[in-house]
């Protein structure tokens, strides 16, 4: 019995190429209908043309830090409740990132940027070149509907380079991509911390990235963390 088609405005239909853990046509539907986790695989768009083209699977994310710490529970003496020291100041370091996918040996590599200033599309055009030099091939990059991504200058950058492909996630639904728990890593590493200035709290973010992009179990587990149907 066919499965019944739920209301256009409640799904995502994406097609993704030749990744690893992904072939054909994919439907996904929100949470008011069925909900993420049960998502729907439709028609296969022909699993030959997906090998073939072998395409990178990208997710990207932006986000920022601040010098005002996060804290999470943690061991001490009894009666003694750890306390955070800091000084009140709103500087922000602003970062990207991105996931890759390999479609031949299932490698995920991280890359990451940090800035100062707030990102605009032009900080979002230079990530992008920075990554299709490192990617050979066709490119499937998913994000979100954010403003900096619809900027007129990415989206004449992505009219120019065929090979990359975008897709967006569905609006409201951060945990689809797994490039927010790359994220959440680092607020877990920042936990309990106090840096005092934006260059030691860079550090400190560069030190996580390091550790990040030398174990595919932690990246593996961002990509797990999320809720896209991954295929085992």
């Amino acid at each position: 019995m066919p499965i019944r088609q739920p209301p256009r405005e409640f799904c995502c239909l994406i097609a993704l190429f030749g990744t690893p853990r992904f072939s054909g046509e994919i439907t996904w539907v929100s949470t008011r209908y069925f909900g993420w986790k049960g998502a729907i695989f439709g028609r296969k768009l022909g699993k030959k043309k997906a090998d073939n083209l072998g395409a990178y699977l990208i997710f990207l994310d932006e986000s920022g830090f601040l010098l005002i710490p996060n804290v999470k529970r943690t061991w001490a003496p009894k009666g003694e409740t750890p306390t955070v020291h800091y000084r009140l100041d709103h500087k922000k370091l602003s970062a990207i990132n991105a996931l890759s996918v390999s479609p031949k040996r299932k490698h995920i590599a991280l890359y990451i940027r940090f800035q100062s200033q707030s990102f605009h599309g032009l900080d979002v055009l230079r990530f992008l070149k920075h990554l299709l030099k490192h990617l050979r091939g066709p490119v499937v990059l998913l994000w979100d509907r954010g403003r900096i991504h619809r900027d007129g200058d990415v989206q004449t950058f992505i009219e120019n380079h065929p090979r990359l492909h975008v897709e967006e996630f569905p609006g409201y639904a951060p945990e689809l991509n797994p490039a927010e728990y790359v994220w959440m890593q680092a607020d877990s590493a920042l936990a309990n911390s106090a840096p005092e200035e934006i260059a030691e709290l860079k550090t400190m973010l560069v030190t996580t990235k390091r550790k990040l992009r030398r174990s595919q179990d932690l990246l593996w587990a961002c990509i797990y963390a999320s809720d896209l149907p991954w295929k085992d």
